[in-house]
């Protein structure tokens, strides 16, 4: 049994240092769709980008172009309103993206 130590008498409270940094992707583009929270709204949910915040804003911008419809960027996972995931798999395959399916 392992204990981790949070509290001593001569310093008082004892806190992990927290990383600061983001997770970034492994490269291969992750493509899922979700409803759940949603009250049964369909999102599409595209990860795994290895980009850089600004780079990510800007693809974030090109997906919802092409499908003519709403999204936003959390947390370097972009979501796009509905179910566009034929849509968005053909564009980054066409864009050198390695895509990857995940989920029904």
């Amino acid at each position: 049994m392992s204990s981790k130590l949070v509290y001593s008498t001569e310093t008082g409270r004892i806190k992990e240092e927290k990383s600061t940094s983001t997770p970034r992707g492994d490269g291969t583009v992750r493509i899922a769709r979700e409803t759940k929270g949603r009250k049964g709204k369909g999102v599409t949910l595209v990860s795994g980008f290895d980009m850089d915040e600004k780079a990510l804003k800007g693809m974030a911008k090109s997906l919802k172009q092409l499908c003519g419809t709403g999204g936003t960027l959390k947390l370097d996972v972009i979501e796009i309103q509905g179910d566009q995931r034929d849509k968005i798999a053909e564009y980054l395959q066409s864009k050198g993206h390695p895509v990857k399916r995940v989920g029904g």
